[in-house]
């Protein structure tokens, strides 16, 4: 859909997007696919040159954070250093755009790898290893904890245990960030939204950011509830912003576990219906956290269910078309910038 880019010099950095090759993995996964993994088939290829080309597409997106995917694992590794060889390889993409051959963009300014926070105190030298792998751009990780009781939520290929975030284990391997001044991302499902809370509370002082607005569902067992669950939902974003050490992603509102739209994958939605359909969502979480602690975010190419990239930042601009000039500037760029550590590539004001 080709729509004419509102405030195309706002500063943009993209605080959540992938890497990743999934063509080999996607023969592993029965037929008829979950609609998570058939929203993937048409970006299951996605690297430097796709992050580009949409991170370039018309809106001044100026820098973006890699977020864990679980990709180019080391296949020589044992299993617990496996995960170093995806914070090699997307560095490697970062030295790419910082050659600066290819515009002032910088992606993957930031790096947020994964370590297996359940090996407790043996995570410790995981993530020391990732550091060593991208010292200036190693900046935190994600161990996603996304659970349903009803399989057919998630689907393959998530595998993470109920109460993953209150496991004793966990803890102890979460201990650990803070030890090397790492952040965390939290990825959970609406349900497990008081886990979040729970852990942020236990450990007021490590930096955390809930992604993806909590993911509100409206797929499987839980389609047609989004109405119905909102008020639990929107009770537990107020409670989590209680806790000061927990910023929030505003996005990944497109994916298929949201339904918001239900059709995709990028189904020509305009950016008026998408802004309708994520408001609510948004301006409660704006209105939680305040405009210093959230951010907004692609989750590409996750999110190309239902929306296409210069669509996506449209619907987020008309969500904040009446905010001030600087509240503008901290969900677009500010606080990610100072989250992530990359307040260098901000423009001077």
């Amino acid at each position: 859909m080709n729509e004419e880019i509102l405030e195309p010099d706002l500063p943009i950095i993209d605080p959540h997007h992938h890497l990743w090759d999934l063509r080999p993995l996607m023969g592993a996964f029965p037929e008829p696919r979950h609609d998570f993994l058939e929203a993937l088939i048409d970006n299951a290829y996605y690297t430097f040159d796709q992050i580009h080309a949409h991170a370039t597409s018309g809106h001044n997106v100026i820098g973006t954070v890699f977020m864990e995917c679980g990709a180019f694992y080391r296949a020589d590794a044992d299993d617990a250093m496996k995960v170093v060889g995806e914070v090699e390889f997307v560095n490697g993409v970062a030295a790419q755009s910082a050659s600066g051959l290819y515009g002032d963009l910088r992606l993957c300014a930031a790096i947020i790898g994964h370590a297996d926070l359940l090996a407790g105190e043996k995570a410790a030298p995981v993530l020391e290893a990732l550091g060593d792998a991208s010292p200036d751009r190693f900046k935190g990780i994600r161990h996603q904890g996304a659970w349903d009781a009803d399989p057919n939520v998630l689907g393959a290929p998530f595998h993470a245990p109920e109460g993953l975030y209150r496991d004793a284990s966990f803890r102890e391997g979460f201990k650990q960030l803070g030890r090397q001044g790492l952040t965390f991302d939290a990825w959970v499902l609406e349900p497990q939204l008081p886990d979040v809370i729970d852990l942020a509370r236990a450990f007021p002082n490590q930096p955390i950011c809930l992604d993806h607005c909590g993911t509100p569902l409206n797929i499987a067992s839980y389609r047609g509830k989004l109405h119905e669950r909102f008020d639990i939902w929107r009770h537990n974003i107020h409670e989590l912003a209680k806790c000061e050490n927990v910023t929030i992603k505003l996005g990944g509102l497109a994916m298929a576990f949201c339904g918001l739209p239900e059709k995709g994958p990028a189904a020509g939605t305009s950016s008026e219906d998408l802004a309708a359909m994520w408001r609510p969502y948004i301006q409660t979480c704006i209105e939680a956290f305040g405009t210093d602690r959230a951010m907004f975010e692609s989750n590409y190419p996750v999110d190309y269910w239902g929306a296409e990239y210069p669509v996506l930042w449209n619907a987020f601009k008309r969500i904040t078309q009446g905010a001030s000039a600087d509240e503008k500037h901290a969900l677009y760029a500010g606080n990610a910038a100072r989250f992530y550590g990359i307040e260098h590539i901000l423009p001077k004001r």
